[in-house]
């Protein structure tokens, strides 16, 4: 990217927010005094026509700008490179690695290693590889292998530490697993909305699937040897939460959730659910806040495998052109809860 590819409309809104998300996508360089910035920096805005962008410091500096010593733009990749390598380690790890030998590694002090990971990917380190170790024994149990064999084969040190960690985050016990849900008990209750009819169903845990037009034919085909069984009262007030969800997205009701997916898929759905309401953020946004600003498609199929419609709010992501791209169920009801948030 070179200045000509950058969007300034948007850097300067990213600038003008000190979007840490934006730090390393671009830098910011003011005319009157001379010095460049990572869009993050928090001293005092310049006006707008004194402002230009690049797409790097190497860039900037070419122009002929210095480096701002308040927010230091040039670490910013020295950073992004420190997580990119703390990935890899622990990604090619048989064992969980701690902390401090991790930020050793990279060449950090450990508690700001830990709160640079935990911004770029949206996940601390050791959660980071906690996905990854579950995800890789819920692949495991998929094969034909016994329940312990996947446990180890996915990189735990001994079936008690799946239990303690795994078996949570699943939100099932791994046999279950295995049985493809087998023994696990599903509620649900279909709930009339001002856009439709909406499923809404749960585990002991939290809400699995929520979803408009589909019923319980739907649910046990996604869960095929689940319990599932009507919600009755113990589902009423979660439900009524739901829809409340639905009626005014506005407010953040804090529903409890049982849902997995990658650690990127989750990274990108704790930033979706981090987006204020009335605010949008673009597939490439999300793609960095998950920690891979590249990841820009796989980013928006992480939108389209959310489970839960509403409560994780991928209707506030949109293409980097302003474009509403594509809604699971339907563009018309994207376009009814962003105008309930105020988007138009």
């Amino acid at each position: 990217m070179t200045q000509t590819d950058i969007d300034t409309n948007a850097a300067w809104a990213a600038f003008s927010m000190r979007d840490r998300n934006a730090d390393g996508r671009f830098v910011v360089a003011v005319r009157t005094t001379g010095i460049y910035c990572k869009p993050s920096c928090p001293a005092r805005h310049p006006r707008r026509e004194n402002v230009a962008f690049y797409a790097d410091p190497a860039e900037a500096r070419a122009a002929g700008f210095r480096a701002c010593l308040r927010c230091k733009p040039d670490e910013v990749g020295r950073d992004r490179i420190a997580v990119a390598r703390a990935i890899a380690l622990i990604e090619a790890a048989e064992e969980a690695i701690a902390l401090d030998d991790l930020a050793a590694h990279v060449g950090y002090a450990p508690h700001h290693f830990h709160r640079l990971f935990k911004r770029a990917t949206g996940v601390t380190p050791a959660a980071y590889a906690r996905g990854l170790r579950a995800r890789a024994a819920a692949d495991a149990l998929k094969e034909d292998t016994s329940v312990t064999e996947a446990i180890y084969e996915a990189g735990y040190s001994a079936p008690s530490r799946f239990y303690d960690s795994g078996a949570r985050r699943l939100g099932m016990t791994p046999s279950a697993w295995k049985r493809g849900g087998a023994g696990v008990t599903i509620r649900w209750t279909v709930a009339e909305t001002s856009l439709g009819p909406l499923l809404v169903a749960a585990t002991d845990k939290g809400l699995c699937r929520v979803s408009f037009d589909e019923d319980a034919a739907a649910l046990r085909a996604r869960f095929p040897k689940a319990e599932i069984t009507a919600g009755g009262a113990a589902l009423a007030e979660l439900a009524a939460r739901v829809v409340a969800s639905v009626e005014s997205p506005e407010r953040d009701q804090q529903l409890p959730l049982d849902v997995q997916g990658t650690a990127f898929q989750e990274a990108v759905w704790q930033a979706l659910r981090a987006i204020p309401a009335g605010e949008t953020r673009t597939y490439s946004e999300l793609a960095a806040a998950a920690g891979n600003p590249r990841a820009v498609r796989a980013a928006g199929t992480a939108c389209g495998a959310n489970n839960v419609a509403v409560v994780i709010p991928c209707h506030r992501a949109q293409r980097a052109d302003g474009s509403m791209g594509g809604y699971a169920y339907g563009v018309d009801r994207k376009i009814a809860l962003r105008k309930r948030e105020g988007v138009e």
